[in-house]
């Protein structure tokens, strides 16, 4: 369904993205997992256009896209079909659970009030917040922040949600509602890109892992082939540091 080839990225003399390659199909739940600095946000951001690539090219569902020529209307025709979720939530203070889904359903959509109110509550509904349409941002955990981004993603109807380290800015107790979410929408079968650090997640959930450092995928494959048998030498070591007893010899 979704697939980028050869993406470049710089930030002036920085070369973020050196030539990425990635393919996710129609329910996959593809999971990105790489060190600080790997270039795993820039990749999904170059996706959805937030940041624009220097070069390559995006493949959506049988429409072709070059990062460095793509019109005002190729993106926003790109943007309708996609959903990001941020790592700091990026919710309205001044707005309400319910406000800040129903938002972009209104504006950008251009759906009626009583019906963007009827999908963001099913959403919220569906999230576990269904006590907590009237709360302001400041009045919701970050669990429960984060679920209400979640809610705004998924009232789009999108084909494919990016998710850009949903749990990182959460308190650890705070993760396993987030992810729980978030198994149940790979369970509905929702297309997800994933980056994220949680290993139990990829593990359980994942259809593939890519393993990203220095700006290149360096591997990719099951969550099986990845943590079990994985082929490069820098995999192993990555997956070392990060997996308490994590015992792969190199």
């Amino acid at each position: 369904m979704i697939e980028v080839k050869n993406v470049h990225k710089s930030f002036g003399k920085n070369e973020i993205l050196k030539g990425v390659d990635l393919k996710v199909e129609k329910g996959d739940v593809v999971v990105i997992l790489g060190p600080s600095g790997s270039g795993k946000t820039t990749l999904l951001r170059c996706i959805n256009f937030l940041e624009m690539a220097d070069q390559g090219e995006l493949l959506f569902k049988g429409e072709s896209y070059h990062f460095q020529h793509a019109s005002k209307k190729d993106i926003l025709n790109i943007r309708k079909r996609t959903a990001f979720v941020f790592q700091n939530y990026n919710l309205f203070s001044n707005k309400t659970a319910l406000e800040n889904v129903t938002e972009g359903l209104i504006i950008a959509r251009k759906v009626s009030k009583n019906k963007a109110v009827e999908i963001a509550k099913e959403c919220l509904n569906k999230v576990g917040l269904a006590d907590k349409y009237d709360s302001y941002p400041s009045q919701l955990s970050g669990g429960q922040q984060q679920r209400v981004g979640i809610a705004r993603a998924i009232a789009v109807n999108p084909d494919v949600i990016l998710f850009d380290e949903p749990t990182s800015a959460l308190d650890p107790e705070l993760i396993g509602e987030v992810l729980s979410v978030m198994k149940l929408l790979a369970k509905e079968g929702t297309t997800m890109i994933v980056v994220t650090h949680e290993m139990s997640f990829a593990e359980d959930v994942a259809s593939k892992v890519v393993f990203m450092d220095g700006g290149v995928v360096v591997e990719e494959g099951t969550p099986k082939e990845i943590f079990c048998n994985p082929k490069m030498d820098r995999t192993k070591q990555f997956l070392r540091r990060i997996i308490r007893n994590y015992d792969y010899s190199i």
